[in-house]
């Protein structure tokens, strides 16, 4: 056996990473290594809006943003820290043409025991006096969701592997796997090589690479998300929760100190890019289109401070959903990216899912979709609303 060997390696600490690394020790994975070649949330994970709700049309994808809501409301219990989550609850703003989907998910939220609700229309004006209800078709509103930290969260999931036995090596680019015949045994650092029983692709946009380097097809694009963050000094009150505003395709979280998070939701224009060199900053057009969109729903935001702008990257898949779990045809390799804007959010209950899949070869039936596979077999999910928000 070589002198360096673990029996799983993770490869990227963002989210799904640290906590896939985290959950491997918790499930008793005695040398578990997680690598990143930057530092911790230094990719798309870092800039993520960090919204924790279960609003999704795909029943599975609810079903883990309910698990993912309940987790972030224990999360110090679980792994030490809160992760800077604050229950505030989750709002959607629903155009008309999508009334009736939005009636579909609540029905299905019923049935999974999620606490979700149609806002009378009669208490609008006094539950959202910051609203212009112009052309709106329903608010819908999630009682246990909210927000938190992604940076915080992540931190703490590295943290707590790390006390567990964990070992952590940031700045440690991985340059390619390692594959004999139909097994993928290890990774290839500047440093050299390390072995292993399995390898967690969670490298975010950078995962298509490492697969291509053992000759293994991974469709992900990385393309450009942009938000901004501006300073909010209202007369007229604002909204206490994140809010997802489906008629002019926005939303928008609260930070601290009269500063909130604002980006953009689908539809919109999305262009794949070159992850080792894309631009970092938001485009003019960009704010100045944004702006223009939340002012129209929320008057009292006219007068808004930018304070920063940035763009991160997503990793797309065909379908807008994450890639977990093993393939057909080949022995040691998880994939573990795909995120398309779902990550933060259920990122952790991917990984929990994942480990007792790598630990026990034990996998919900519902679970099992989101492997590669599906690609091949017919099997693509279908998303009520389209693209990256659902």
């Amino acid at each position: 056996m070589p002198e360096k060997f673990y029996d799983v390696i993770v490869v990227g600490a963002g989210i799904i990473g640290a906590s896939t690394a985290f959950y491997l020790k918790k499930q008793g994975v005695s040398k578990v290594l997680l690598l990143e070649k930057n530092q911790t949330a230094s990719g798309g994970t870092g800039k993520s809006a960090a919204i924790v709700r279960s609003y999704y049309s795909i029943p599975v994808m609810a079903r883990l943003g309910k698990e993912a809501v309940k987790l972030f409301h224990n999360l110090k219990e679980e792994i030490g820290t809160d992760g800077g989550f604050k229950p505030t609850g989750f709002t959607v703003l629903v155009s008309p043409d999508w009334l009736d989907k939005a009636k579909e998910v609540v029905i299905m939220n019923h049935k999974l025991g999620i606490n979700t609700e149609f806002i009378p229309e009669k208490e609008w004006e006094e539950r959202f006096p910051w609203l212009n209800p112009e052309g709106l078709g329903a608010v819908v509103f999630e009682k246990d969701s909210g927000y938190a930290d992604p940076v915080q969260t992540t931190d703490g999931f590295v943290e707590s592997f790390k006390s567990k036995g964990g070992v952590f090596k940031d700045r440690t680019p991985v340059r390619e796997l390692i594959r004999e015949g139909n097994r993928i045994n290890g990774v290839v650092l500047e440093s050299g090589k390390i072995y292993c029983d399995s390898v967690v692709n969670a490298a975010g946009p950078w995962s298509k690479f490492l697969a291509n380097s053992v000759q293994l097809e991974l469709p992900i694009e990385a393309v450009r998300e942009q938000d901004s963050i501006w300073e909010v000094r209202s007369k007229k009150g604002l909204p206490t929760s994140p809010v997802a505003n489906q008629i002019e395709a926005t939303y928008m979280r609260p930070m601290s100190d009269g500063r909130w998070l604002f980006g953009r939701g689908y539809p919109k224009p999305y262009y794949e890019c070159d992850p080792y060199n894309y631009k970092e900053s938001a485009d003019e057009e960009f704010l100045e289109d944004l702006y223009k969109r939340w002012c129209k729903r929320i008057p009292g935001l006219e007068g808004s401070k930018l304070l920063n702008s940035y763009a991160a990257l997503y990793d797309v898949t065909p379908d807008w959903i994450p890639f977990v779990g093993p393939r057909d045809g080949i022995k040691g390799y998880y994939d573990a990216s795909g995120g398309s804007g779902h990550a933060f959010k259920t990122g952790p209950i991917f990984a929990r899912e994942l480990a007792e899949w790598i630990t026990k070869n034990v996998v919900k039936d519902d679970f099992k979709q989101f492997s590669y596979d599906r690609t091949k077999n017919g099997e693509m999910f279908v998303q009520a609303f389209g693209g990256n928000r659902v």
